[in-house]
């Protein structure tokens, strides 16, 4: 563990990684328009919703870089994950909405040389060690990528997002039986959700995915509405909002993780 890039070890078949939960800024606060703006899109409270699977045994990967310094689920060669479609940089110039996040300044080269090398290589090293040391032991292991996002975001998608987006680049990157496990798990919670809808997983699901290799990768995209009361638009003096005490979806973010156990340990 290093003051930004935390892991801790489980026996379970099971990884959880949140590449978005962090809110640092490398020592570079004041090249940004101000430094809210810069936090302002990170995956909030997503590691307190999960905190429950290390109870189970998952082992989890958390870096506290924000993402405006580097996205660490972004393909390190830049290459777009979504051709036609606005998204964030490896190192974004701009936030969700498309408002600029430096003042007169964008990374150029050397400088994503030199974020990729110092975070985005380190968080990835350690991630691809905490799922090569469980392979070893299991026939099949579960990465299962942990996101949340603003439920509405025009530049990004039309109308409110579902409550459940999962990622599986279309059936790519886990077995068919998890997806299908997953899904039936949404379906039961009564709410919103899609499978490979706008969201099919970034970088890091498309990376380790490779069921063939007994390695199976799903991403879980969560719309914020389901543990926090969202702003209409948020601002220094509204976000993030608090934490829900009981928020909506924690039984169902309980069930998917059981599903992932179950499916990774398989028959009993």
């Amino acid at each position: 563990m290093t003051d930004w890039l935390e892991v801790q070890r489980g026996d379970a078949p099971l990884v959880v990684a949140f590449p978005h939960g962090g809110t640092a800024l490398g020592g570079v606060e004041d090249r940004f328009v101000t430094p809210w703006l810069a936090r302002r899109d990170a995956d909030w409270w997503i590691g307190e919703l999960y905190e429950f699977v290390r109870e189970l045994g998952a082992t989890t990967v958390a870096t506290q870089v924000s993402r405006s310094i580097i996205d660490v689920n972004r393909d390190p060669s830049g290459a777009s994950l979504y051709p036609g479609q606005a998204t964030t940089e490896l190192c974004p110039a701009t936030t969700f909405d498309g408002a600029p996040l430096y003042r007169g300044f964008d990374p150029e080269a050397d400088e994503i040389a030199w974020r990729r090398k110092t975070f985005f290589e380190p968080y990835h090293a350690a991630l691809a060690a905490e799922i090569a040391r469980l392979r070893a032991v299991y026939p099949a292991v579960v990465l299962y990528d942990a996101h949340s996002i603003r439920s509405s975001i025009p530049r990004l998608f039309e109308g409110e997002l579902p409550q459940f987006n999962l990622g599986t680049n279309g059936g790519v990157t886990c077995a068919p039986a998890l997806e299908a496990a997953l899904v039936e798990v949404c379906a039961a919670s009564g709410q919103s959700y899609v499978s490979n809808g706008r969201f099919k997983g970034g970088w890091t699901t498309r990376h380790y995915g490779a069921p063939e290799s007994g390695v199976h990768a799903v991403q879980m995209e969560l719309a914020m509405r389901g543990y926090m009361a969202e702003p209409a638009e948020p601002s220094p003096d509204n976000w993030p909002a608090q934490l829900s005490t009981k928020p909506t979806i924690g039984p169902t973010l309980r069930a998917l993780i059981g599903a992932c156990l179950t499916f990774a340990k398989g028959p009993a």
